[in-house]
C-alpha cells in the first residue's frame, strides 16, 4: 500500500485560510503610528479652535456624548457651553498613546482622551489632570 502526498479532499482552503489569518495580522487595522497621528491631528485642531475661540468648530471636534454631556450641564447650545469653560492653555504635544479606538493626548498644559467614530478621532474628554491613584479631573467631559 503506498500513501499518497496529496492534501486531503475536502480541505483545500486551509493553506489560503492560513495564508489570509497571516496577511490580517500583519496589516491589522493600520500601525499604531498612524492611529498616533491621527489623533495628535485631532487634539491639535480641538485645541486652535479653543485658543482662537471657535466654539462651533471646537465643538464639532466633541465626541456626541461629551457635546451632549456639556450642553446638558450648562443648559445651553454647545458653542455657549463651550464659550464658559476655562480650558487652560497648551504649548504643543510631549506624548500619544492609542490603543485600538482610544487615545491620550499629553499637551503642555493638557490631557485630552479621544475615541474613533466613523468621522475620525473626537474628543472625549479635555481640560485633563492627573491625580495621584485616582482617575484624571477632566473640565469637559462625556457622561
Amino acid at each position: 500500500m503506498t500513501r499518497s502526498r496529496h492534501r486531503p479532499a475536502g480541505r483545500p482552503w486551509c493553506g489560503l485560510l492560513l495564508a489570509a489569518a497571516v496577511a490580517l495580522g500583519a496589516t491589522g487595522c493600520g500601525g499604531p503610528a498612524p492611529r498616533q497621528d491621527a489623533a495628535a491631528a485631532a487634539a491639535a485642531a480641538f485645541e486652535a479652535a479653543a485658543a482662537a475661540d471657535d466654539h462651533v468648530r471646537a465643538c464639532a471636534l466633541l465626541a456626541p456624548e461629551t457635546r451632549q454631556q456639556l450642553e446638558q450641564n450648562a443648559q445651553k447650545t454647545c458653542p455657549a457651553a463651550f464659550a464658559s469653560q476655562e480650558l487652560p492653555t497648551t504649548r504643543g504635544i510631549r506624548e500619544v498613546e492609542a490603543y485600538g479606538r482610544q487615545a491620550m493626548v499629553r499637551m503642555e498644559g493638557d490631557t485630552l482622551f479621544l475615541s474613533l467614530f466613523t468621522a475620525g478621532w473626537k474628543v472625549m474628554a479635555a481640560g485633563c489632570t492627573p491625580r495621584p491613584d485616582q482617575p484624571y479631573n477632566c473640565l469637559i467631559k462625556g457622561a
